[in-house]
């Protein structure tokens, strides 16, 4: 299920130190500040649902706010199998609160202002300069299930995530 041609799923690396978090791997933890301020811990969102993170380039580009989109019509078909949704970029708290205003998008946006968590995760960028496009589906023991990596397939995204999620639920 993993895109191959431009996949993150790398199993031979490990996690944290500038390699690939891949699947099979305990998702690592951290806590990102989210559209409003509030600090949210990947634990405490896995203690309750699985969770769909999804790491892309930047806020109202018109590829983010398309998978945005994409994941926002969707939303309540993740919420009704279990899973959470979370976008995380670079981008500042206040640009996050204005993108979800602006699209009406109901999930949480984390701000990883600086990169750590992407780093953290081994996001990779696109021809060396351009944030990466990754979505990882984390089930509640906080494992990896499926990683899609692609820049270019926006809805590509929600279908691989949303196809994991509801074959996890069976």
């Amino acid at each position: 299920m993993t895109d191959r041609s431009d996949s993150t799923n790398q199993s031979d690396k490990g996690v944290g130190d500038g390699r690939r978090t891949a699947v099979g791997d305990h998702a690592p933890d951290f806590t990102l500040p989210d559209q409003s301020g509030k600090p949210v811990q990947l634990s405490d969102l896995l203690s309750e649902h699985a969770v769909v993170l999804y790491f892309y380039p930047k806020d109202e580009t018109q590829g983010c706010t398309a998978e945005a989109c994409s994941f926002r019509d969707s939303y309540e078909v993740f919420k009704e199998a279990g899973a959470e949704v979370v976008g995380v970029s670079s981008d500042s708290v206040e640009s996050h609160e204005s993108f979800a205003a602006h699209h009406r998008l109901p999930f949480i946006l984390l701000s990883d202002e600086g990169g750590a968590v992407r780093k953290l995760y081994g996001v990779p960028t696109t021809m060396g300069m351009f944030p990466g496009r990754v979505t990882y589906i984390i089930d509640r023991e906080g494992i990896v299930r499926h990683i899609f990596s692609s820049q270019i397939q926006f809805n590509r995204h929600v279908i691989e995530a949303l196809d994991t999620i509801q074959a996890m639920r069976q």
